[in-house]
């Protein structure tokens, strides 16, 4: 798999407009405030790839790439 096919935890959060800036979603992230799976998820530079859903505020988004 090529890194094109991966987005970190903390990008995917900026890009879905989940977080405003990387700090934001630093703190989302180590504050447990995000799921990847199902499971709660604490690792920023966790990667993610397509067909995984990511969990916050209560909102489910399916990783997907054109």
């Amino acid at each position: 798999m090529t890194d094109d096919s991966t987005i970190k935890l903390d990008q995917f959060l900026k890009w879905i407009g989940a977080a405003q800036t990387g700090g934001e979603a630093k703190i989302m992230i180590q504050g447990g405030e995000v799921q990847v799976n199902g499971t709660t998820e604490t690792r920023r530079a966790r990667k993610l790839v397509a067909g995984d859903a990511v969990m916050v505020n209560r909102q489910i988004y399916k990783v997907e790439f054109p």
